[in-house]
């Protein structure tokens, strides 16, 4: 299984949208939201806000891209020779989604490292590994989404799919605009969402709190959900792929 891991490691480092939107996007759309000033407090906590806001949309954008290239697998064979070794379905999910775990890491931590760097952003040690830990693991749910999502769909379709939910989760989720200027319903479907529960968790420990119970229970709840749709789309493909 380390072996599997290692050649899907490689081949994402070579792939240009995960460059793109896993790296370049994320810290681009920080420093332009940063000088637009969309998050609440003054000049120093809307750019911690809005760091981890970014930081967060990093790692989705690593996260669902891991998922995008399963469909052009199946086309090309892949899961069929998969499926000749001694891996597991579940194995095969698992280590699908450890590439994506570690896939994060870089997007996640360039959108943090250019908090500190250019806005000057100052936490404390234990601040800044909370965050990097609760950005990193709360990445799972998901790459099993994208994961899904590229075992059910076809090559084009799955990562026109993938790019579509993690926009709208990014934008209803609060990651480009705080749900405090949502409308009403908005913003109670907002709190509702895998996205906005994931960055939550970060919020709350970068301006000294602790992370919500509630927002713990659904991404959990969400874990399991988006589990059971990579699963059952795995073994879906395998009747074609």
């Amino acid at each position: 299984m380390l072996g599997y891991i290692r050649f899907e490691l490689i081949r994402t480092a070579r792939d240009g949208g995960y460059v793109v939107f896993g790296l370049i996007m994320p810290v681009v759309m920080y420093l332009v939201f940063t000088d637009l000033g969309l998050a609440p407090g003054d000049e120093h906590d809307a750019a911690i806000y809005t760091m981890v806001s970014m930081a967060a949309y990093g790692g989705l954008g690593a996260a669902f891209n891991n998922g995008s290239g399963i469909a052009e697998d199946r086309a090309a064979g892949w899961l069929r020779r998969l499926r000749l070794t001694p891996l597991t379905p579940a194995q095969v999910i698992a280590g699908k989604v450890v590439t994506g775990a570690v896939g994060v890491v870089p997007g996640i931590a360039a959108v943090l490292l250019t908090g500190a760097l250019v806005n000057h952003v100052t936490l404390t040690p234990g601040r800044w590994l909370a965050i990097v830990v609760l950005l990193w693991a709360g990445t799972i749910p998901f790459s099993l989404l994208g994961l899904g999502n590229g075992y059910r769909l076809t090559g084009q379709s799955a990562a026109m799919a993938n790019l579509m939910t993690m926009l709208v989760l990014s934008i209803v989720g609060g990651l480009w605009v705080p749900v405090s200027g949502f409308p009403s319903w908005l913003r109670a479907l907002a709190e509702w969402t895998p996205s906005n529960g994931y960055a939550s968790l970060s919020w709350h420990v970068a301006f000294g709190a602790a992370p919500g119970a509630r927002e713990i229970a659904m991404l959990t709840v969400w874990l399991v959900v988006f589990g059971l749709y990579a699963m059952y789309g795995y073994r879906r493909a395998g009747r074609t792929g």
